[in-house]
């Protein structure tokens, strides 16, 4: 066997790989500016990738779920249509959705996958609040096939990216709901309902208080805080697992101030959508109750957590300090928005 053949292979291949070879045929700029290229394009999508989608209207986003035509827009659909909004919207913004992405630089990325938390948990509260309490006109009614399938899929893993992923078992979810909108425009009796009364309305509001609570709480350590412990007030008799500490320090690190802060936009995003629609699928209620106008003022106390963010980076200024704090200024309007639903609560409740 011949070995000059292999011996000048061989040759070649260390020709190759030396560095003056490179530096001959100019490949070592040829990479360079690859690299550059490549750095320059990942920042500019991770630039764009990085704001927050707009609000959408939710009385056109209803129509052209119905295909334009307004004799299927009956009760719940309003409500419907802004839960596969927010949903779609999780999917196809720009970037895609982003929690699970493994590449750059969706990887390098955690504003936007925590604004996607916080719309996926009040999308999953909606999901939910849409099986249990609005389709349902009493405790011993059956579920609705549709909407079994939905809650599931919208509580799968969010962070999952192989077999299956997450963006096929939302999708999953959204043709449920799509499915469960076309149902209740049908004409066929009984086949999709939605029940627009005070008492599904109130369910659903204790979830939304107790979630824009705890986001205030958080956005609120920002700071931190000392705080006493009054997890029994009020009940003589009352046990915890866990007793604790008289009082206690809160602090949020400084490396998360801007995750609570994103995902606190991302929920109050979705909730916005929400109430919109509510506000139109329960109007008749409200109007009985007069109350409307309490959900209208709440929905623009959270409009403002939508504000444009002037600054490059979430502020974080202590106290009355000559620096901002976004995270105060958004558990500002959190709070406020959280006192109102609490007092709407309680107009629902009167008869």
């Amino acid at each position: 066997m011949d070995a000059r053949p292999l011996s000048k292979t061989v040759t070649n291949v260390v020709k190759l790989y030396d560095p003056r070879t490179w530096r001959e045929k100019g490949l070592w700029w040829t990479l360079g500016l690859f690299i550059v290229t490549y750095l320059i394009l990942i920042t500019i999508f991770a630039v764009i990738w990085s704001r927050t989608p707009a609000t959408f209207d939710v009385r056109e986003h209803a129509l052209v779920q119905a295909g334009q035509d307004e004799r299927q827009l009956v009760p719940g659909t309003y409500t419907t249509a802004a839960a596969l909004g927010i949903a779609d919207t999780l999917l196809n913004k720009r970037g895609g959705y982003l929690s699970n992405d493994m590449t750059p630089p969706g990887l390098f990325l955690d504003n936007i996958p925590n604004w996607e938390f916080g719309a996926l948990t009040e999308l999953r509260d909606l999901s939910r609040a849409l099986r249990n309490e609005f389709s349902r006109s009493q405790t011993q009614s059956v579920e609705d096939k549709d909407l079994q399938i939905a809650d599931p899929q919208f509580s799968y893993d969010s962070e999952s990216w192989l077999l299956p992923s997450t963006e096929s078992e939302y999708q999953r979810g959204i043709e449920a709901l799509r499915s469960y909108f076309a149902r209740l425009g049908d004409k066929n009796a009984g086949d999709g309902q939605f029940f627009a009364r005070a008492d599904n309305l109130r369910a659903y509001l204790a979830v939304a208080e107790k979630r824009l609570g705890s986001l205030a709480q958080r956005l609120s350590y920002a700071v931190g805080q000392s705080y006493l412990d009054t997890n029994m007030a009020g009940e003589r008799s009352g046990q915890q697992a866990h007793p604790g500490a008289p009082e206690q320090q809160a602090k949020t690190p400084w490396l998360q101030i801007d995750d609570v802060f994103f995902e606190a936009r991302g929920y109050t995003w979705a909730l916005i959508h929400t109430l919109q629609a509510l506000a139109i699928d329960f109007e008749p209620v409200l109007r009985d109750k007069n109350a409307l106008v309490s959900l209208k003022q709440i929905i623009r106390e959270l409009e403002n957590t939508q504000n444009p963010i002037w600054s490059p980076m979430i502020l974080n200024g202590t106290g009355f300090g000559p620096m901002a704090n976004h995270s105060l200024v958004m558990a500002s309007y959190i709070s406020r928005a959280n006192a109102a639903i609490i007092d709407l609560r309680s107009l629902l409740e009167r008869g």
